[in-house]
């Protein structure tokens, strides 16, 4: 009996995370020039392997603070890796000089002003979020 009640709470835990991931969506400048990006396209500008938009310009792509229950939900969904591995990776990159972490902002406000104000920035936020200045480029739901 424990050991059902352990696991119909982990079931329930798992499926209250993947709704939570679900609405985080990754966002751009309404005025970027850029309609939509592929998950790959996401991952390759969070990981660092790509570093220019498809409109030519480079990319500004911004991340929430180190300790951060959405980051945390951002990198699970995009990449299904933990803060620890994440942190580990750019602490690997930055070593070998083969590249720099997105650049760290505090809040979801922050994300949406910089996004609103720079054509070169994305950013992920909740979905209930969004307002005029963004416009939703990639939303993992699909």
């Amino acid at each position: 009996m424990k050991a059902a009640c352990h696991l119909l709470l982990y079931i329930s835990f798992w499926g209250c995370c993947q709704a939570a991931q679900a609405d985080l969506v990754v966002i751009a400048n309404s005025q970027s020039g850029i309609e939509k990006l592929s998950k790959d396209e996401v991952i390759n500008l969070y990981m660092g392997r790509n570093r220019k938009l498809a409109t030519g310009v480079n990319a500004m792509p911004l991340d929430l603070a180190a300790v951060n229950v959405e980051k945390a939900k951002f990198y699970a969904m995009l990449v299904n890796k933990n803060l620890p591995e994440i942190n580990s990776y750019w602490a690997r990159l930055m070593f070998s000089g083969q590249g720099s972490p997105p650049l760290q902002v505090e809040t979801a406000d922050e994300v949406l002003d910089i996004v609103g104000s720079n054509k070169a920035a994305i950013g992920y936020i909740e979905r209930k979020k969004l307002d005029k200045r963004v416009k939703l480029i990639y939303d993992p739901t699909q």
